[in-house]
This record gives C-alpha cells, structure tokens and sequence, in this order.
C-alpha cells in the first residue's frame, strides 16, 4: 500500500489523514468542505442498509458521533455519558411505582444535566460574581464551553420529563436513544427535538417521496444560500465592525447594521435549522418548522410562537407549565412566571448579563402584552383583521424586537450603550449618500434577506411540487448555481454559525 501511495505526486499521507482528526481551527460544520464528503459516504451507507431499522440507527449514530467529534473534539465524550445516564434514569422512572421515587429519580436527571450544564457553561460568571461582590478572589477555571450542550440538556430533561409524566414510554432499545440525542443534523444548534415526536419513526420503515427529496433539496439550498451568502456577507461587511464600536459610526450607521443584524441573525440560525431539517427529510425523519416568519408578528406574543419555536415551546410547557405552574395560580404569578421563563430563556443564551436583560424585557413585554389583551382584548378584538391595526401593531413589534437584539448582539453594556446613544442623538441622514455608495452591496442583500422573510410561505408550498418533474440534471445544476453564488460572495475569513456558541 505504501509503494502504490508513493507512485501518487505530491500526496502527503500524514496531511490526508490529519482531515479526518479534530482540528479546533477548523470544526465540521455544513459549510465546510469535508461535509460534502462525509455526507456523500454516509448516505451511500445509510441507503444500502435502509429496510434494516437496527443497522440505520447505528450507521446514523456512528457517523452522528464523527460528526460532533470533528466538530468538538473530545467533547464527544459528553453526549454518550448524556445519553447512558438519562437511559437508565427515565426506564428507572417508568418501572417505579411510587410518586416519590418517580420524583427522586426525575431530580436526579435534572441535577444531573443542569449540573453538567451549569459546570461549563456557568461556573466562571457566578465565580465572577463572587469575586465583584464578596471580594472572593477565586480564580477563574479554564472551562471550555462543549458545542451543543444547551441543546442537547433541554431534549434530555424533555424526555425524563416526559417520562414522568407518563406522556412517553421510554426507548427500550439504547441504540435509538443514542441516534435521537446524537442526530447530526441538529445536534449543536438544534432544533430542540422532542423524543415522543422523534423515536417513533425510527421504528418505521424507511420511505422518502419525491416530495420528501424535493422539500429536502429546497430547505438545504435555501438554508445554505441565507447563512452563507446574506448572513454571513452581511456580518463581515457591516454588523460586526459597527457592534465592535459603535461610538465611531453615526447614528444612521448604527440603525442600519441594526436593521441587518436582525437580517443576519434570522437567515444565520433559521438557514441552519432549515439546512437541518432538510437532511433529516433525506433520511426519512421530520423535525417540525423552527421559523415561520417571525417579523410578520403582530405582538411579541405571536413572534415568540414564530421564533425559535422548539426552544420557546421547550420553555413553555417544561419551564413556565410543568415547573412554575403556568397561569393556574393566578394573574399576579401569571406574569411573574412569564417574567422568570424568560430571564432565564435569557440566560439559556449566554452567562452575560445583557443576555439576561434580553430575556428579562422580552419577559416583561409578554407579560405586559397578557395584561393589555385581559384589559382590552374584547374592545379591539374587532380591530384585529384591520390592515392599518395590524401595521402598526407589526411595525411596534418589530421595533420592540429588533430593539433588543442591541443587547443580544452587544458583548457588555457600553457598547449596547453607546449603539443607543448613536441612534438617539447623532442620526442624520446626510450620510446616506456616502453610506449608500460604500454599502451598495450590503444594503440590497438585505433587502434579499427582508423579500426571503416576508415571501408567503404559501408561494414555497406551490414551487416545491414542481422540483418533483425536475430530473436529476436539474437539481445538480441548481446546486452547482448556488456554489457559484456563493463563490463570489464568500470571505475568507469564516464566520460561525451564532448558535454554535450556545
């Protein structure tokens, strides 16, 4: 084998091999070119063992399991010992027969996840706190923040839970529980899939329609074309230069990076979730929707049932229901609990407190939307098909929005500060036209992105029926149209999905 390498010129076997090892420069993700690959070799393999349910779901977490590995490295570790321990705790939860070993057993799932959670993702800011505070002087641990984790704790506490509460019969079968928390397609960035709506399907046999492949193919290149070409092109050449100081660029400035870092973050983590669920269309599994055009949102309330939809469901019935009690204690706890779900949703994100500030005025503008509907729904409800009311009520919950992506996109908050301060007391629009003539390209891909978000969602559901009398040919050459595209858009210099840092 040696002899027959060395006839090849130029081929260095140790380099060849080094692409198959972590490298923290560079995780797999799928914009990098060794997914195309790796997705090329594990779809051949899944498609000759399809009609065997057993040997799908070890090639699936096999190859899952490399994939988080080339993306995280040894933190790989982390999602088996997830996976063993809530296996054995949520089949021990369903034998016991008492409520308060049930309950024994859930708490200890809950420790137990939070726990691992809390250790890297929290460890250093309450350390921090101790330290500003107290005058502890304890030194900061270096902690590493495992890729996914977020993600994949909140599916392990939805199963136990589940479990629980007997809504679920847990997985007797380890291996389908390991291919549900491990699943590449979602695994670091989600969407947060439940397994009462996942597992079941591994259990049926494989089937994939042409409009599963033709919905698959439309979400891949769609996803691809909104993280790599507007969000990412929109974060190099304009968002992240303005967030890094924003005290050097005038207000006009700053209201337009605004404007597109709600462009950005949209196509950045919906292009991701929609990659996602494409792929798993491919392998005969679905995940439901994660976004459903969530700026058209005429209150705070519907962007919360729009955005991020499997994290804000997660909150809803495993945070603000099952463990605060939701509105059965009464208006005042009503929105208190609407109010702690969402600091802590805020927290979720990132150990940062404008993170918490996020949450905690999303929290509060939910809270405020409930008392508002209780005092004046009926009085406006004939209102609500009214163009002029529905405008209105969009464009203040845009604003609303897009006014708190300040702190979400702020790392502290002078910079969150100093952006308000641009807009509210440095804005002329006397710069336009220099700025128009810097930024040409800027600007109308972010009204690509704005005509992206705001399509009917009815206008995709009538185009992709007819990918299905598309020939083969036809799809290669819409691909190959989108790497050409991508081409003459791409940096190089790669921007991270956003996240991948949750």
């Amino acid at each position: 084998m040696d002899s027959i390498l060395k006839l090849l010129p130029g081929f260095n076997l140790n380099a060849f091999l080094q692409q198959f090892l972590y490298d923290p420069k560079n995780p797999l993700l799928f914009n990098n070119g060794f997914f195309v690959y790796f997705f090329f070799f594990f779809i051949v393999l899944y498609y000759i063992f399809r009609n065997n349910g057993i040997a799908r779901s070890l090639i699936v977490s096999v190859f899952s399991l490399y994939f988080f590995y080339k993306a995280s490295g040894l933190f790989v570790g982390l999602v088996l010992v997830s996976a063993v321990v809530d296996y054995v705790l949520s089949n021990l939860i369903y034998r016991q027969k008492s409520v308060g070993g049930k309950k024994a057993l859930l708490a200890l799932s809950v420790v137990a996840n939070l726990g691992m959670l809390f250790y890297f993702k929290y460890t250093n800011f309450f350390i921090d706190l101790c330290n500003q505070f107290w005058d502890a002087k304890i030194n900061p641990l270096n902690i590493m923040l495992p890729v996914g984790i977020s993600f994949y704790t909140f599916e392990n506490l939805s199963y136990t839970i589940d479990v629980y509460k007997g809504e679920f019969e847990p997985e007797k079968k380890f291996i389908h529980y390991l291919l549900f928390l491990s699943f590449f397609p979602k695994l670091m960035m989600g969407p947060i899939v439940r397994a009462k709506d996942f597992i079941p399907q591994l259990h049926k046999p494989y089937v994939v329609t042409d409009d599963d492949f033709a919905k698959g193919f439309y979400l891949i290149v769609s996803g691809l074309f909104k993280k790599l070409v507007i969000s990412d092109y929109l974060t190099l050449n304009l968002v992240n230069y303005v967030f890094d100081n924003p005290g050097l660029h005038t207000g006009l400035e700053c209201l337009v990076a605004l404007l597109a870092y709600s462009v950005v973050i949209y196509c950045d983590f919906s292009g991701y979730s929609d990659v996602a669920i494409g792929v798993a269309r491919w392998l005969g599994i679905r995940i439901p929707a994660n976004f459903m055009s969530p700026y058209q949102s005429k209150s705070i309330t519907e962007f919360w049932r729009r955005w991020h939809i499997s994290l804000s469901s997660w909150l809803k019935d495993y945070l603000y229901i099952f463990w605060l009690g939701g509105n059965r204690k009464g208006k005042v706890r009503t929105y208190i609990n609407l109010s702690i779900t969402m600091l802590l949703g805020g927290f979720w994100h990132g150990a940062n407190w404008t993170f918490i500030v996020w949450g905690g005025m999303h929290g509060g503008a939910l809270a405020l939307h409930k008392m508002w509907m209780e005092l004046t729904g009926k009085a406006f409800s004939k209102f609500n098909n009214s163009i002029v009311y529905n405008l209105i009520s969009g464009v203040f919950t845009y604003a609303f929005v897009i006014f708190c992506w300040i702190f979400f996109k702020a790392t502290n908050f002078k910079i969150a500060t100093d952006f308000i301060h641009q807009i509210a007391y440095n804005f002329s629009f006397s710069v336009w036209p220099e700025f128009f003539g810097n930024y040409k390209n800027v600007i109308y891909l972010m009204l690509l992105g704005f005509v992206m978000h705001f399509m009917p969602d009815s206008w995709a559901d009538k185009m992709v029926p007819r990918f299905k009398r598309v020939p083969l040919l036809g799809y290669i050459v819409v691909f190959m149209g989108f790497i050409a595209v991508y081409s003459f858009f791409k940096s190089s210099t790669p921007v991270m999905p956003i996240y991948l840092q949750f």
